[in-house]
């Protein structure tokens, strides 16, 4: 099941007694978890029948021991074990796999084990499937995450152009949890149904629409030596904003696309080759005119070159992280 879908079932109150919310994506598990949390009980009922315990400030047996009581007046308890991955259920592995296979249908027990999977070679992990829900929260590729924001304030009732989602995107990278909270924040300065771009992402997220990697690619790939020692120089003066190693990874994938491009039998393909929204497809094109395959080669060793310096390695001395990207810039340029 999706989370939209697990999402609809709490809505319609259709409960199943156990919810294993699993993987390294932690944003779906915590959607899930604060919709039981909201739909399970009243606020009148969750005072004697709502529990929520900490991996790391409990143990297995307490967990399994509130499972197996009975609510109070109400038709349902919820018990929230969050932070689930501190949680050793193994010292008590026999009897949480007897509950697993007979679970309390009157106790909903939701485990919220995040930034990794659930070992599913357990049986308490088959016998969870059988009789609940289990539910995998696998980290967002990159190069989804403008696809998944435009999609997210599209339920919300608002547009964002596919520039400002980009630009969102390389800014924010695939933690969903912080791209979600960002956008939330945005939309509350914005009317329902206006567009978000890049002035609103500006003004309201801080990330400068002149000087960032977005624009600093575009610089490049029109070989403006001018324009992309000005957003280096801003990069320099905004370290924490800016950090070499967000820069060097976004110019990677950026220079690997344009080669992608090159190698492309079929060009009316590339918005699905590359993995971008079509919208950019002229600005990959116009890139490789300027930038011929074997130059792209060079440039990715240059890429690689210029990391290693970063971290000292092969270094001559120079690691201010400024002059570094000076440099590189220049070699990839000329």
């Amino acid at each position: 099941m999706t989370a939209a879908e697990i999402i609809k079932d709490i809505k319609n109150r259709k409960f199943r007694p156990i919810y294993l919310l699993h993987g390294e994506e932690s944003y779906y598990i915590d959607l899930i978890a604060d919709a039981l949390e909201s739909s399970v009980l009243s606020e009148a009922e969750k005072g004697f029948n709502q529990t929520i315990f900490y991996g790391k400030d409990t143990d297995a047996v307490n967990v399994l021991n509130a499972a197996k009581r009975f609510p109070m007046m109400s038709d349902y308890q919820l018990i929230l074990v969050k932070e689930a991955q501190d949680l050793k259920f193994d010292k008590i592995a026999d009897q949480f796999q007897a509950y697993c296979e007979k679970p309390l249908q009157s106790t909903i027990l939701v485990i919220c084990h995040k930034y990794g999977k659930y070992d599913k070679r357990k049986k308490a992990y088959k016998l969870m499937e059988k009789n609940g829900v289990v539910f995998e929260s696998a980290a967002i590729y990159e190069n989804k995450v403008p696809a998944w924001i435009e999609d997210f304030v599209r339920t919300k009732n608002y547009h964002i152009n596919p520039k400002a989602s980009l630009l969102l995107a390389e800014y924010l990278g695939n933690d969903l949890s912080k791209v979600a909270n960002e956008l939330e924040k945005l939309m509350l300065n914005i009317a329902q149904g206006q567009e978000i771009g890049t002035k609103e992402i500006q003004e309201n997220i801080g990330i400068s629409k002149e000087f960032n990697v977005f624009e600093l690619q575009n610089a490049l790939a029109r070989r403006d030596v001018l324009k992309a020692n000005q957003i280096i120089n801003y990069f320099e003066a905004n370290p924490k904003a800016n950090p070499i190693v967000l820069v060097m990874g976004n110019l990677y994938t950026y220079f690997s696309k344009i080669l992608k491009y090159h190698y492309l039998q079929d060009k009316s393909q590339a918005a699905r080759e590359l993995g971008v929204n079509p919208y950019f497809v002229k600005d990959y094109e116009a890139a490789a005119r300027n930038y011929s395959w074997q130059k792209v080669f060079q440039v990715i060793s240059v890429l690689r070159e210029y990391d290693l310096k970063s971290k000292g390695v092969d270094s001559t001395g120079n690691t201010e992280h400024g002059d570094l990207m000076r440099e590189m810039v220049w070699k990839i340029i000329h």
